[in-house]
Parts: structure tokens; sequence; C-alpha cells
């Protein structure tokens, strides 16, 4: 997915978030804003928004000296999610369909998104996505590759979505290969976080080498691209994935919800839909 017009006030808004979570230096502050304004000013509108993220928080981590400023955020809502994961997995096993509640489960965890300027209500959104209507469901789709499928890689997004996809993981009763980034990028997943959840204790957990917030596959590890190009079975979580892969020539299953306008509109949805689509690319 390209750069779109309404991205560029939004990469300079995280910018001046993420600068001030990280100091209360105003000087720092200014000299991040500047540069970030001046680097957004040369960006080729072909990149993808998570590339031009991950020139940002690199830039705010070399200004400020803070690799990880949303570390404490995250704690907090690591530990508020695992607070509700007893519960969510009872809600699971007596509901009608297992599989599809895990899924929607998983999708309203991708709410806790610190890169988007919005305040979110896990508890709230998790009763509204239990009953709201998906914009796309391929979920018969889903369920029949599941069935065939011998490998999964499941790339994460957010560190306190893990415990939701934790849930769904589990649900799938198939061997799964997580993937996390490669280092702390907004609230991102890394291995770290995703041990301190559980998801090591399921299956195997690996970086994909990405830096940025998505998954940017030519400067990804040879390693990931590998098992992302075997595995039988891709499920993608999140926007910044979908920024980043959703021209893949890969097949994969896209869970988000659309948070803003750029990918609702990319979609053809509305914001605040939840989306569970099949992007049938040309295998590779």
């Amino acid at each position: 997915m390209k750069t779109y017009l309404e991205c560029i006030p939004c990469f300079i808004n995280q910018a001046f978030r993420a600068a001030k979570t990280a100091t209360d230096d105003d000087n720092k502050i200014k000299i991040i804003l500047d540069k970030a304004g001046a680097m957004i000013s040369t960006i080729p509108m072909e990149q993808t928004p998570p590339e031009t993220g991950a020139d940002i928080y690199k830039l705010i981590s070399d200004v400020t000296g803070d690799n990880d400023p949303y570390y404490s955020i995250k704690q907090k809502n690591i530990t508020h999610a695992l607070s509700l994961y007893a519960g969510l997995k009872k809600r699971v096993e007596n509901s009608n369909d297992p599989l599809l509640t895990a899924i929607r489960l998983a999708i309203a965890g991708n709410v806790i998104d610190l890169g988007i300027d919005r305040q979110f209500d896990i508890e709230k959104d998790i009763e509204n996505t239990l009953i709201a209507d998906f914009a796309e469901f391929d979920y018969d789709s889903f369920k029949t590759r599941l069935d065939q499928a011998e490998s999964i890689l499941y790339i994460g997004d957010n560190s306190g979505e893990g415990v939701f996809d934790r849930i769904l993981i589990e649900q799938l009763n198939k061997p799964v290969v997580f993937a996390t980034r490669e280092i702390p990028v907004i609230n991102d997943i890394t291995v770290i976080e995703a041990e301190q959840i559980g998801i090591t204790k399921i299956a195997k957990v690996i970086s994909s080498g990405s830096k940025a917030p998505g998954t940017i596959l030519k400067k990804c590890s040879r390693d990931f691209v590998g098992i992302f190009e075997r595995s039988d079975m891709v499920i993608s979580k999140g926007q910044g994935n979908y920024e980043s892969l959703s021209d893949s020539k890969r097949d994969i299953f896209f869970m988000l919800k659309a948070k803003c306008s750029v990918i609702a509109k990319h979609l053809n949805v509305n914001v605040g839909d939840i989306i569970f689509k099949h992007h049938k690319g040309t295998e590779i």
C-alpha cells in the first residue's frame, strides 16, 4: 500500500506524540519535529507508511536516547489484557463457534494501537466486536485453509493485542510460528513481550527482522522470508502489516480493525469496521 496525502499529518502527529512520551525536553522535541518534517518532505509516495514510520522512530531514538518510549504503557496494556485472559478463554469455550469467537477477540485486541491518535476502551471494544458485522468476512475460506494447513505463520502486531492472539492460536490446534518485530517500535510486540504473554508456550516465536511498524519483506530476515514463503497459511494482524503486505503475491488472511480513513478507503469500508479478509495473491 502506498503513502497517501492524509498520511503526512499523521506522521507528524506520531512523531510529536512519541517524542513527548520519550522526553520532556522541548528542544529535543523541536529537533525531532524539524527533522521529521524534512524527512517526510522527501519520501516517495510509493513507499509504504510503515517504512516512513521506521525512519521516524529511529530518529526519536537517536535524538532522545530512548529506544522504547512506550515501554511502561505497553506493560500496562499487557497486564490489563492478561487480567482478561481467563474470562475470555471461557467465553470462547462456551460459545457456539469457538473458532469464530476467538477470531473476533483477536480483532478486538487490534484496538490497542498507540500509533493512532484515539482513545480506546478494550472491554467495550470486546463486547462491540463480539456482535459487530464484518465489513469483509472470509470465514469459510479460512476454515478450508485451516483444515488443509500443516504449518501456519501468524504475524503479530501490538503488544497487548498478543494476549488475544494467544487465545486464537490456542484455538487453531495447528503448528504455528508467531512473528514479532525485531526491535521496539511504537507498542508493537517483540520476542520479549511474546514470551511474557505466554505465546512461547504454544508456538515457535521468531523475530521477522522488521524494525518498522509493519512487515517490510525486503528488510526482513532471510529466515522469516523463507517461512513466509513456505508456510501453508499466513495470518496477518493489524493495520501496519496490512499496509506493508497488501500488495503481496502471497495468499494471506488479514485480520484488523479499520482505524483510520486511509485504511478504510483502501479497503472500501468505514472507519471502525472489522475486517477478516482473504487476500488471494498469486502464490509465491
